[in-house]
């Protein structure tokens, strides 16, 4: 069973993270975060909202449905989930 999720995680686009000037958590986690600009806003495969406070948590790796996110700001953990119009939403299970 591991070697099939060793061949997806190598499946998997990865991203470089840059500092996007979010400061609600310790410097060291910051490019994990950026702020939700709104309607406008449009997230990259490696992105998904918090349904909680609405921050935007980025990953280094693509996001894909069953994936498991920490909201550091709220303490919310959640799964990705495949929403109705095809793209990728937070569901927060704790």
């Amino acid at each position: 069973m591991s070697d099939a999720r060793d061949a997806v995680a190598k499946n998997r686009h990865t991203y470089e993270l840059e500092e996007t000037g979010f400061n609600e958590v310790p410097k060291k986690w910051r490019k994990f975060y950026r702020y939700w600009e709104g309607v406008g806003d449009v997230l990259a495969p490696n992105e998904v909202v918090c349904p909680v406070c609405k921050v935007v948590i980025r990953s280094k790796r693509e996001l894909r449905p069953g994936d498991k996110v920490y909201c550091m700001p709220c303490m919310s953990r959640m799964v990705v989930v495949k929403a109705a119009d095809g793209s990728l939403e937070a569901e927060v299970i704790f």
